[in-house]
């Protein structure tokens, strides 16, 4: 996966002829406004995209890239996924079947069921999801659509990369949160050692670390207050191959400091966010990732689909 399957997504998506995605805002601020000490933070407002998170983009280029049996599409997802499929979908006018783990909030599961999606709730995390998927899959012949693991998927999650940008310019870190790689996999294809890409996880779901200690993908325990994002057992493995070439820090977080940045951006900026967002400013907030007095920041908010009674 390179920059050339970057542009061919982005000339996907120029070519449709009814708009979907959306262009996210960029919000550059001083460092200070944040408590952070650096020069400017840049937050990517990718929480107000279609489905409420990136995976618009990974979804609908697998989608146009591919023709879609009658039986339309099929996925797992801890819930953002399965949105972001449920909506390219509906917009293609395409049958969609989500297959989602307990674990998912019954709000990503109500939004999938307003998409039009038949929901399947079914095993306690999400690789059990996604065995029960893939029988489906293989009895139907439906186009299987993964949360993070195939070509189309990571190019399409590159174009909010090239959209930073378009946008801003080279900002000279990026942090990104990572779950099975694809977003950090889209992200690091793009930038290729221009700019700084950082791979931040929680504690409790720690695939990339995990499989550095292991040298190559392993499956581990996963938990903790993003699971139902960032819950993967193992790292994709397109995701682990480019953040071996182009990542070099993989830093993890405890979830008391996820929870409170998660919260500091509803209580000081009024953004809504997952707790799979936050890493980012949680990073910068307890100083696990410190930048240079000049440095600009790029903090993904990669997804919105949260309950805002757990906010407060």
């Amino acid at each position: 996966m390179n920059s050339s399957e970057i542009d061919s997504a982005l000339r996907r998506f120029h070519l449709r002829q009814q708009p979907f995605l959306r262009k996210t805002p960029l919000w550059k601020v001083p460092g200070a406004t944040l408590g952070v000490d650096c020069a400017e933070v840049w937050l990517k407002l990718e929480h107000l995209q279609v489905g409420g998170s990136f995976k618009a983009r990974g979804m609908l280029n697998r989608l146009l890239a591919n023709p879609i049996p009658e039986m339309g599409v099929v996925i797992a997802s801890g819930g953002n996924a399965g949105i972001a499929t449920a909506a390219a979908a509906q917009a293609l006018g395409v049958r969609c079947e989500v297959f989602v783990p307990t674990v998912s909030p019954e709000a990503k599961r109500a939004r999938l069921r307003e998409l039009g999606a038949e929901v399947v709730v079914t095993g306690a995390v999400y690789s059990e999801a996604f065995e029960a998927c893939m029988a489906r899959q293989q009895a139907t012949g439906a186009l299987l659509t993964h949360a993070y693991d195939q070509p189309e998927v990571l190019a399409g999650a590159g174009t909010l990369a090239a959209e930073i940008e378009d946008q801003g310019g080279l900002p000279d870190s990026v942090l990104v949160s990572v779950g099975g790689g694809g977003l950090i996999g889209g992200i690091a294809a793009w930038f290729a050692q221009r700019s700084r890409v950082v791979a931040l996880e929680p504690e409790r779901a720690p695939t990339l670390h995990s499989a550095r200690l292991a040298g190559q993908p392993v499956d581990v325990a996963v938990g903790g207050i993003a699971a139902d994002s960032l819950g993967a057992k193992r790292i994709g493995q397109l995701g682990w191959d480019i953040t071996q070439r182009h990542v070099k820090d993989a830093l993890l977080l405890p979830d008391a400091a996820i929870l409170a940045a998660q919260r500091w951006l509803w209580k000081e900026l009024r953004l809504a966010v997952e707790p799979g967002a936050a890493l980012g400013l949680a990073a910068l907030q307890t100083g696990i990732y410190q930048p240079r007095a000049d440095e600009s920041v790029a903090l993904i908010l990669c997804g919105g689909n949260v309950d805002p009674a757990t906010l407060a």
